[in-house]
């Protein structure tokens, strides 16, 4: 499979959304020169080959995975990105603020990641698909969890009500009785959570469409849903993903999401978020 988003998608991001599904050579070279941009835009493909012990072949064959014609087009992202880097203001200073500073420019950095999956049509299709069902089943299981509750309650408060059950049986039982007017809605970071693989399973099994909002465009989370949301993660690899495990991309990315919806919806989006600033000021006491 290759890269499918945003042509303008940085080197990095594709690397990122794409290396557990590479073949292992093809990751080899990928992460080699996603951990060293300096280095690799200088490098020939026979000399990433040497360095990472595979053909050259196969370093083409991971360029063109990463959606390139070949190398030379790769060498020119991997320019452009480096010509795009913000200038570091310099190693964290040994202090617990000028570490918590470094972790947010880290995240700054990489803002522009979290929409370099996306594409017009498939953005569209699933805002459609979300807008048009009867019901609407949130799934979210493990580190994904908070994000499930936050987006069902944006949606309630956008006019879309979604219901989210907490234990998986009752997910699953509930997924397969849904139907075709419905729709299953996965938040999964990882895109490998078996209790939520459960769970599209018993979707399809019932006719149901399910759609997906994930970090790793190959997950099995990606490949099960219907309509999929990928948005890379800010770490710089799946290595770092699984040790500095991060959810502000898919946290702004459902932000974002419901606001496309409130706006789609036209005049319902309107009076609903009407009824909900005559809620919140009826809550608020003098």
């Amino acid at each position: 499979m290759t890269w499918t988003g945003s042509a303008d998608a940085p080197l990095t991001a594709r690397i990122v959304a794409l290396a557990p599904s590479m073949h292992p050579g093809e990751r080899r070279a990928a992460e080699a020169i996603a951990a060293d941009l300096d280095a690799a835009v200088e490098r020939t493909a026979q000399q990433v080959a040497d360095d990472v012990g595979v053909g050259r072949a196969t370093v083409v064959r991971a360029a063109q995975t990463l959606g390139y014609e070949g190398y030379p087009q790769l060498r020119v992202a991997v320019a452009r990105e480096l010509a795009l880097r913000p200038a570091s203001d310099g190693s964290p200073d040994g202090t617990m603020l000028g570490a918590v500073r470094e972790s947010v420019n880290r995240f700054a950095a990489r803002l522009g990641h979290t929409v370099a999956g996306l594409t017009e049509d498939g953005l569209q299709e699933f805002v459609r698909v979300l807008d048009d069902a009867r019901r609407v089943l949130v799934v979210a299981n493990g580190l994904s969890s908070p994000l499930g509750l936050d987006l069902v309650l944006r949606l309630t408060s956008a006019g879309r009500p979604a219901e989210l059950l907490a234990d998986a049986l009752a997910q699953r039982i509930a997924a397969r009785q849904l139907g075709p007017e419905a729709v299953c809605l996965v938040v999964s970071g990882s895109g490998a959570n078996e209790a939520t693989l459960e769970v599209m399973r018993a979707a399809h099994d019932g006719g149901t469409p399910v759609v997906a909002i994930t970090s790793f465009a190959q997950s099995p989370v990606a490949q099960l849903a219907d309509t999929v949301l990928v948005v890379p993660p800010v770490n710089e690899s799946f290595r770092d993903e699984l040790l500095h495990t991060s959810r502000a991309a898919l946290m702004l990315m459902i932000e974002a999401l419901v606001e496309v919806l409130v706006t789609r919806r036209g005049e319902r989006g309107r009076d609903a978020r009407a009824a909900v600033l005559h809620e919140l000021g009826s809550a608020i006491e003098e």
